[in-house]
């Protein structure tokens, strides 16, 4: 069968045969026993009601060695034997070329050069899933494959729920992930559902289809350090970036620290995934001896450096070690998956990596006890380097909170932590450390608009690629010459940046690209594009942004840290946002509890655009985008946040339309 017919059979009438388990692969870690055997009996029956009742009595002894072997059932059997990767947007079979576009962003998602654990559906952050089994993933491209501009499917945590009669305006589809009840919100609760094969983790791009690779996480990073250092009056070079994790968000930070210009060491547990970053290019270089290590800083150090190192151990160990030394740290941070503590987001010192894998399926309680544990440790040895200079941020993975609830010196001595019943932090709760947000994304970047705004060429050609980041210079180099003193800096960060991404050889899988741009910035470059694809230069775009943005997630520990007008712990912006986008013109939507900050800690929104070079596509990018970024500002604007004031302000003048409340401000005086 080619391509296309594979796509149209959706689950194959006759079944494929089993598929050997391929230890090349990363793969995800064993998942906790947590099913009764009455609920391993329903997860058998919910996975058997995707395929014809004459196939049950082979599937099932299959289905329950998955269950019993994994902890979930993927479906191994029925993953697709062609490979994975964007085709461009012609290879796809279907009747809507918005439906195309969005396989070509499904099967990219699921790119092996681009997914963290891809024959377990999950693209990054450990557990952030595209589908939680291979039915779904054959089910849904089948439904995209048939199609009309006047349907829309709906995705209920990777279930394609099935194809229901809408209009050409509307999205062609509509995909939620994890939207439980609330007081069914814990961890427990994910892993039992999940388990059940009725809710998944979307992390916050994975579901959402929209996922480009560490391409999106290193720019991110790149703004991030580039203003750590401005935010300690320190220039890069020579500088020193301690921080972990190069699993769930690829090697961003490495290769972050290369384009800003210091020394970046980056400690990571697993030697597969720590050797695929480094074949990648993402790190330049990987120690296993502290006492190399040590001596190969200081070298760069006293060679003004610019190089990136993955140290294969512990990180508590890496800063134990350089507090003995006297190694001074400039930027320190944490980017492990703690969010996901339990599940290998986060791994104990003193445990080899098999054996901590071993005991997380094996002894649970005890594994939670050993990551507590060096939870503690990892922040005593952090206040150690801070008390000697070290800037610490928290990168948004929860570190500090999942810090906290292990016991660790983390909390403000005036703090006063209000937990819920549930044992989760309460409204009282502050750290003494600042979020990244709080500090520095926040304050500079998005109070004023400016957040990840990105686009793929579904031609697939590098050429194309090339085209639209010319396009995005010229835009942007236009609207830095009147641009506002208040927003220069972000305007030639992205500038730099935009101009440099072809040479740091940042694509993974889709020819995509990504950089900060605010409302005037994003509706420009995509105008801009629309005419190009019009005047048939480039092939059709898609749009999206990550959700890390200015307005599509509400979460009190990242992107909404910076409110403090006691909302941070509301979701009503998050929940707007996706509506307010599903009727101005997105192709597709999605909204999800859980991120990077943990199920039940955030609600995030997100979307997908295709620009076809149309009057009507110029319609939509003009009204959603608009939308998309000021709905954010006004809300911090009326949180008080001064930039987002400004910015709501500069935006209501350009568009009569729009009208927004704003605060009035109160003399402190008055309250004492």
């Amino acid at each position: 069968m080619t391509f296309q017919e594979q796509i149209q059979q959706g689950i194959p009438f006759i079944l494929p045969q089993p598929k050997p388990f391929d230890a090349n692969i990363n793969h995800a870690p064993k998942r906790k026993e947590i099913l009764t055997e009455e609920e391993k009996k329903l997860a058998l029956r919910n996975a058997l009601r995707y395929f014809e009742p004459k196939h049950h009595e082979e599937l099932l002894p299959e289905f329950r060695n998955e269950l019993e072997t994994y902890g979930r059932i993927y479906m191994y059997r029925f993953r697709p034997d062609y490979k994975m990767y964007a085709r461009p947007i012609s290879e796809y079979p279907g009747k809507s070329e918005q439906a195309k576009a969005i396989m070509l962003m499904i099967q990219n998602n699921l790119d092996y050069a681009v997914a963290q654990h891809p024959h377990e559906l999950i693209t990054y952050g450990g557990n952030g899933a595209v589908f939680q089994n291979w039915a779904q993933y054959l089910l849904t491209m089948k439904y995209l494959s048939e199609m009309t501009d006047e349907q829309t499917l709906t995705m209920y945590s990777g279930h394609p729920m099935g194809l229901f009669p809408s209009h050409k305006d509307a999205p062609r589809v509509v995909v939620t992930n994890g939207m439980v009840i609330p007081n069914y919100s814990q961890p427990n609760d994910w892993e039992r559902m999940n388990a059940l094969g009725v809710s998944q983790y979307g992390q916050m791009t994975a579901g959402s289809y929209m996922y480009i690779g560490p391409q999106g996480i290193v720019h991110g990073t790149t703004i991030t350090v580039l203003n750590g250092f401005r935010k300690i009056k320190r220039s890069p070079k020579r500088g020193l970036f301690v921080t972990s994790g190069l699993g769930g968000m690829s090697g961003a930070q490495p290769k972050a620290g290369n384009i800003a210009g210091c020394i970046t060491v980056c400690a990571e547990v697993n030697p597969k995934i720590t050797h695929i970053r480094h074949s990648q290019g993402w790190i330049n270089e990987i120690i296993e001896n502290l006492d190399e290590l040590v001596q190969r800083v200081n070298l760069a150090k006293a060679n003004n450096e610019t190089v990136s190192i993955a140290y294969l151990g512990n990180v508590v160990d890496l800063w134990e070690r350089f507090n003995e030394e006297n190694l001074y740290i400039d930027l320190g941070s944490d980017q492990t998956s703690l969010h996901n503590p339990w599940a290998g987001g986060y791994y104990p010192v003193g445990v080899s990596f098999e054996e901590a894998n071993a005991m997380m399926a094996n002894n649970p309680d005890l594994f939670k006890e050993k990551v507590q544990e060096t939870l503690r440790r990892h922040a005593a040895a952090i206040n150690k380097h801070t008390a000697k200079g070290t800037y610490f941020f928290d990168y948004g993975n929860a570190f500090l909170l999942e810090a906290s609830r292990a016991g660790a010196d983390v909390l403000k001595e005036e703090s006063i932590a209000f937990p819920s019943p549930s044992g989760r932090a309460g409204v009282g709760i502050d750290f003494k450390y600042p979020s990244y947000v709080q500090d520095i994304m926040g304050p500079m970047c998005f109070d004023y608009g400016f957040g990840p705004f990105r686009w793929v060429c579904t031609s697939g050609k590098p050429e194309d690629l090339a085209k639209t980041d010319t396009i995005a210079s010229q835009v942007l180099e236009e609207m830095a010459k009147t641009a506002p003193i208040e927003i220069q800096q972000q305007m030639q960060d992205n500038i730099q940046w935009i101009k440099g991404a072809q040479e740091n050889k940042l694509v993974v899988g889709s020819q995509a690209r990504i950089l900060y741009a605010d409302a005037e910035g994003r509706m420009k470059i995509a105008e801009a594009f629309n005419q190009a694809i019009a005047k048939g230069e480039i092939g059709a775009v898609v749009l999206g942004r990550d959700h890390h943005d200015v307005s599509g997630t509400d979460s009190p520990y990242r992107e909404t840290s910076n409110i403090y007008d006691g909302s941070r712990f509301t979701a009503d912006m998050a929940i707007q946002n996706v509506i307010g986008d599903s009727f101005r013109g997105a192709t597709w939507v999605s909204i999800h509890n859980g991120g990077g900050v943990g199920w039940g800690e955030v609600i995030n929104g997100g979307f997908g655009m295709v620009l076809d070079g149309t009057p009507e596509a110029s319609r939509r990018l003009t009204s959603m985008l608009f939308w998309d970024v000021n709905n954010g500002i006004s809300r911090r604007s009326w949180a008080r946040n001064e930039g987002a004031v400004f910015a709501i302000k500069r935006a209501m003048e350009v568009e009569p339309l729009l009208k927004v409340t704003l605060p009035n401000l109160v003399d402190d005086e008055l309250l004492k």
